[in-house]
């Protein structure tokens, strides 16, 4: 499902996020760009429990699973 949003956003900014993606698109690369920042809240919420997940056990599981291999 796709939401289409208007959105103002510092013109450097989206250059950068344009650039640092390799994506084609402005629509795509703050697509990535949102796609990574909620992979990186995900993580940094599981490290935030502490005993609760053993990440350094399985991490090589946890990264193919991502990449889905």
């Amino acid at each position: 499902m796709c939401v289409r949003t208007t959105l103002d956003i510092d013109a450097q900014l989206m250059e950068e996020v344009v650039r640092l993606s390799g994506e084609r698109t402005k629509a795509a690369a703050v697509e990535a760009a949102l796609r990574e920042y909620v992979r990186l809240r995900r993580k940094k919420l599981l490290l935030e429990l502490p005993g609760k997940v053993r990440l350094e056990e399985n991490w090589e599981e946890l990264r193919e699973a991502e990449l889905g291999e």
